[in-house]
């Protein structure tokens, strides 16, 4: 009987051990942080911000998740950082942006891949718009094309970066409108390459629905069309790119989410992926990103899995023909 007891110990022990080293039983049991590639101010980093803000809910994850911005090189900088420098413990998580870094590892030059890391769950969905200033002479696409065409390479362009969704929605529309533009990779992100936007410095840029939202309602900038398959509901009056007149489709769409490095114990991935979901449909959260002009599109890990795995095969093919 005393071997019996014995023996049941040491298989509890046992379990609860593979428990601990799974890390699932008391997960978290401190504060957490989000790594963003890109500056504070920007899209991504906005809406971080909101879909995070009720972590340590009891209801969801039962400890705060803090945002660390680590910006630099169209988001280079920190996915590289998250790939090889960070813990793979689950108190530090990254804020993914696709097609951004699909695009790069499949260009090259960078220490990551779409299986250099492990998804948890998508927050929204962000096309990419064309905007111009305020008092900008270009109120249509077709009045940018027009100049364009007639001035090859003289239409200055702000972009968050190389290989990011504002890039390749320049690229697809230098192919569709047989045009060339001077597409201009800003320091900063996103809330950079507005900035100069508003401030003249560029003629035009290609940025988020969402920074190009608030811009617009503070009457900084006009937005000209959004690339993607149909009119967003934040902008029912400004048409796509395709009604416009160019074939450029929704590759560029900026999709957002959390993921975490590659070799998080799966049992705080579980943890994770059986979480987020419900963080993100928390109605303040809704509420705040609404109002912010940030489309939400809440997915859980399997389908990201999926929609990472599709977008890699599109983009091949895309940035092969581009």
């Amino acid at each position: 009987m005393k071997k019996l007891l014995a023996g049941a110990a040491i298989a509890l022990m046992g379990m609860s051990g593979v428990a601990a080293a799974d890390g699932h039983a008391n997960y978290p049991e401190r504060p957490i942080m989000m790594m963003v590639s890109y500056g504070a101010g920007g899209a991504t980093d906005f809406q971080a911000r909101i879909v995070t803000m009720t972590a340590g809910n009891e209801d969801a994850l039962g400890m705060p998740i803090a945002i660390l911005n680590k910006p630099g090189a169209g988001g280079r900088v920190g996915w590289n950082w998250l790939a090889t420098q960070a813990e793979a413990d689950g108190y530090t998580l990254g804020a993914y942006n696709i097609p951004h870094f699909v695009a790069q590892s499949i260009k090259g030059g960078v220490q990551y891949s779409a299986d250099t890391f492990e998804p948890i769950a998508n927050w929204g969905a962000d096309p990419a718009v064309l905007v111009v200033g305020a008092d900008s002479e270009f109120n249509t696409l077709q009045d940018v094309v027009d100049f364009t065409k007639a001035n090859p390479g003289k239409l200055t362009t702000s972009g968050a970066g190389l290989f990011v969704g504002h890039h390749i929605a320049a690229l697809q529309m230098e192919k569709a409108g047989d045009m060339k533009m001077a597409y201009i990779p800003t320091k900063g992100g996103g809330a950079a390459a507005m900035k100069a936007v508003i401030a003249g410095d560029v003629m035009a840029g290609i940025n988020n629905l969402s920074d190009a939202f608030r811009a617009a309602q503070a009457g900084s900038v006009k937005i000209l069309a959004v690339a993607d398959l149909e009119r967003n509901e934040f902008l029912p009056d400004v048409p796509t790119m395709m009604e416009s007149g160019l074939d450029v489709d929704n590759s560029s769409v900026n999709f957002r989410g959390v993921m975490v490095p590659k070799g998080t114990p799966q049992g705080i991935i579980d943890k994770l992926a059986a979480t987020v979901p419900a963080m993100f449909e928390n109605k303040r959260v809704a509420g705040k990103m609404k109002a912010g002009g940030s489309p939400m599109h809440i997915m859980t890990r399997d389908e990201v899995l999926a929609m990472w795995a599709a977008r890699e095969e599109t983009l091949k093919e895309l940035l092969a023909g581009l």
